[in-house]
């Protein structure tokens, strides 16, 4: 398999500016808390306090730590687990968003960048949706993100704390443009609203039918940005209208009004009262009708069958929440504060979009390789995110040249892969609570 001849020197410059980023001493001062935090020698410096906290781990906090330092090579003292809960107070979660824009998404998105990012017919496919966090359960993570009240047939019968996690996510290179953590009483909608001031104008915003309103939509066209979204059967007039028509391969432009519930909110937010949208009919594989809605109007080049298969990408980001989720077991976190909550938040982000990156010249050769495999292959991310977190100390901690760590990684990359089977779908059947509990304890597996 040959390898692209830009692949290798990107993935360089990205881990040498990581480096550079992590190293610096205003980066350091940015993201302490305290004007005092990590000016003496102590084992936790700043940058290890980093990268500890990317090599998350379901171990005992003692044994990650034993293990920690033995990699580094050092003279050292056993450290306790309140050392390391000591250090990590110092540290502003913010350090994580700051690195993943300077040091992934700004490099890969740059005018002429060696990162070929995958688009859609010249369009960036974004994804944005929510997914719930089932939080520890401390008095300090309830004031901040809320309660939910549990009862049984008997009443009430106490609460846990919850959060909710929105992730605008660029569905065709699986990368996170904007991550929030908030309350689980925000709505799905005002996150829209403020996932769309990071949209580019040639970006398409790809929404389930719950975000389906035409104060939404409005907000879109005002911003002269693209989307795409999902219509309910109970939704808009002439939407049930093509439902109650039943016919696929329909494509319409009609004019959205507010209802008397909503102008008074669209008119004080200065939106437009009347919007043009395209009502577009698909059938799906089960049968069933599905209506999208989109100001993509021009129907010679986003013909009907194209706009289907563009819905279609929507599921990416579905299966993102089940990585960050399932493989990478974030609701395992590491600490019961709210700020430690989203030191393991954003973490897991970046280090998802950094295997996003580095993997990506191992997929490509997989995907071209010959003689073609009757499946098509896919990296194994269960492999690769072990192999990323195993290796992370060399990778941004150590002297190696990044060139050496990035062609260990991409042997354990290739070494195991999976076979892709795109049309191969099992029965989707809702588990037993019973079956959830017995798969999430002693089926399911975590990366490291």
């Amino acid at each position: 398999m040959q390898e692209h001849p830009n692949d290798r020197a990107f993935s360089e410059s990205l881990i040498a500016t990581i480096r550079q980023v992590l190293g610096s001493a205003s980066f350091c001062c940015q993201h302490k808390r305290r004007p005092q935090d990590f000016t003496r020698q102590r084992h936790f410096c700043f940058v290890r306090t980093v990268v500890f906290l990317l090599q998350k781990t379901v171990r005992s906090v003692q044994l990650h730590l034993h293990e920690f330092f033995d990699r580094l090579g050092e003279q050292w003292q056993p450290v306790t687990a309140s050392a390391w809960s000591q250090a990590r107070l110092k540290l502003c979660h913010t350090a994580f968003i700051e690195l993943n824009h300077r040091a992934i998404l700004e490099p890969v998105y740059a005018a002429g960048s060696a990162f070929e990012v995958k688009r859609w017919r010249g369009h960036r496919l974004v994804g944005i949706d929510s997914s719930l966090l089932h939080l520890p359960n401390t008095e300090g993570m309830g004031r901040e993100f809320g309660w939910v009240a549990c009862q049984n047939q008997e009443g009430p019968c106490g609460r846990y704390a919850q959060g909710r996690l929105s992730v605008l996510t660029d569905l065709l290179n699986r990368l996170a443009l904007q991550t929030l953590l908030v309350s689980w009483e925000t709505g799905e909608r005002a996150l829209a609203v403020e996932h769309l001031s990071v949209l580019g104008p040639q970006d398409i915003g790809i929404l389930d039918r719950g975000f389906a309103s035409d104060e939404l939509f409005a907000r879109f066209i005002a911003r002269q940005r693209y989307f795409v979204c999902r219509c309910a059967k109970s939704g808009f007039g002439e939407v049930n209208r093509l439902f109650a028509e039943n016919r696929a391969g329909q494509s319409v432009i009609v004019e959205l009004r507010p209802s008397n519930g909503t102008v008074g909110e669209i008119r004080a937010a200065g939106l437009p009262e009347r919007i043009r949208v395209r009502l577009v009919t698909v059938r799906l594989s089960t049968g069933e009708l599905e209506v999208l809605a989109t100001n993509l109007l021009d129907e010679q080049v986003y013909e009907t069958a194209a706009l289907g298969e563009l819905y279609h990408y929507r599921w990416g980001i579905e299966t993102y929440y089940g990585l960050l989720k399932g493989r990478l077991d974030l609701e395992n976190f590491t600490g019961r504060s709210p700020e430690a909550v989203r030191q393991d938040v954003y973490a897991t982000i970046f280090l998802s979009n950094l295997e996003s990156v580095l993997t990506r010249p191992t997929q490509r050769q997989m995907t071209n390789s010959r003689p073609q495999r009757q499946h098509a292959c896919q990296v194994n991310r269960a492999v690769s995110f072990h192999a990323l977190k195993l290796h992370m100390i060399k990778l941004l901690l150590s002297q190696e040249p990044p060139g050496q760590v990035i062609e260990k990684l991409e042997r354990l990359f290739a070494g195991t892969p999976v076979t892709a089977r795109p049309s191969r779908k099992g029965p989707r059947k809702k588990p037993s609570a019973w079956r959830s509990y017995w798969f999430q304890r002693h089926v399911r597996k975590s990366v490291f």
